[in-house]
């Protein structure tokens, strides 16, 4: 597709990143037009292509965050790949790493570095727990995060606690970088200030810890783990129907309580029974509330409790896996998957979500590693003998 078109074109990205959090957020400014070059590792590339080998050899978690990029593989620790580094840095935009606590000062490549250097270039600092602070030096991974801002403490059962099934502090992480960046390029298109962006996982997922931390400090006690169930309001969850089958639904507000009772339960007094009548009183009651739902929800398929509860405008879905997502009917009748190209085959991939109405979306190939190497070494002024001395070396 003609990128001139999409709003980043003319924006370079030059990235230095590995695992999640980096690429995720350097794949959405490719999806809108930015050049992302991605500086990996000779031979072996990015750690994250070798996560697992189901596409066509990659991983899933490579082919899903790093389409629309040029790979160039870089030894950074040879001054010779540190000076191509920088002269692509001399023309760059935005420049983001997430390498492990302390390598990018090492290697010169920190904000305060850059800033002299390259006045210009916008420095983007992806970290586990901040740059500064008593963690600053340690190693951070998803899981972790998840551990330590309590997420984990809050999914599961009561007998047991879960993490995630995606990599959720790695995505938050991923999604302030790339708004981060945007405000950092729209501020210098609009005063010419330059500001750094740093985004930590631990302060990422710590927002979106918000709403239990606001709880737990003010209430006195955290909310429990209830499964599919929500701490503040009831009926919400699954419940099993006849079929065995789970059904979700939701109980949002008063109007929507006395329609379940009187159309759906067929029990019109629960509206003003004491245990019921308010948000509160459903939620300190829920064990005997719920066991009203599950008698109820226990006597028809969960075919016909969807159909019952949307007539009377409660939200409701089944509960799908993985498998049945991918063929959901919404996604197919909007027309979300495009095919893209990954190292040995093709793979379907959704648009970003987010559309921009009479631009069409950018959905490049995943690079293999080192695929656009020569090209760009050529760009910058590199003679074949030149580039074939740095393979030699292992340089590149």
């Amino acid at each position: 597709m003609d990128v001139r078109r999409l709003p980043l074109s003319g924006v370079t990205v030059v990235t230095v990143e590995q695992a999640v959090a980096a690429p995720y957020a350097t794949r959405q400014l490719a999806d809108l037009g930015a050049r992302v070059i991605k500086v990996e590792r000779p031979g072996e590339g990015d750690f994250a292509r070798r996560y697992d080998t189901t596409v066509h050899g990659t991983s899933s978690y490579f082919v899903w965050i790093n389409r629309s990029k040029e790979s160039l593989t870089l030894d950074l620790k040879d001054p010779r790949g540190l000076e191509i580094l920088h002269e692509l840095l001399a023309d760059a935009d935005v420049f983001v790493q997430n390498l492990a606590p302390g390598a990018a000062g090492r290697l010169g490549l920190g904000a305060d570095d850059l800033a002299g250097r390259h006045p210009r270039l916008i420095p983007c600092t992806i970290s586990g727990w901040g740059t500064t602070g008593p963690w600053a030096d340690r190693k951070a991974y998803d899981l972790l995060v998840q551990c330590q801002t309590g997420l984990v403490s809050l999914t599961g059962t009561p007998e047991e606690t879960a993490r995630t099934g995606i990599s959720v502090a790695d995505i938050a992480a991923g999604m302030y970088a790339y708004s981060g960046v945007l405000t950092a390029l729209y501020t210098r298109a609009t005063t010419g200030e330059v500001h750094p962006v740093e985004v930590s996982l631990f302060e990422a997922l710590a927002e979106w810890m918000g709403q239990p931390a606001y709880y737990t400090r003010y209430g006195g006690a955290q909310p429990p783990r209830l499964g599919t169930q929500h701490a503040t309001i009831a009926p919400y969850g699954t419940f099993r129907a006849a079929d065995g089958r789970e059904v979700l639904f939701s109980i949002q507000n008063e109007r929507e309580w006395a329609a379940l009772c009187r159309d759906f339960l067929g029990r019109p007094e629960l509206t003003d029974d004491p245990r019921f009548a308010t948000s509160s009183d459903r939620v300190a009651h829920r064990d005997a509330l719920n066991a009203i739902v599950a008698e109820r929800c226990a006597r028809d398929d969960a075919k016909e409790l969807l159909k019952d509860l949307e007539a009377i405008g409660i939200a409701c879905a089944g509960v799908n896996d993985v498998a049945a997502f991918l063929d959901h009917p919404v996604l197919a009748a909007r027309g979300r998957w495009r095919e893209i190209g990954v190292p040995g085959g093709t793979a379907e991939a959704l648009l970003p979500p987010a559309d921009l109405a009479g631009l069409p979306a950018r959905m490049d190939p995943v690079p293999a590693v080192g695929e656009h190497t020569e090209t760009i070494l050529r760009a910058l002024g590199r003679t074949p003998e030149d580039i074939g001395t740095l393979r030699a070396d292992g340089v590149v």
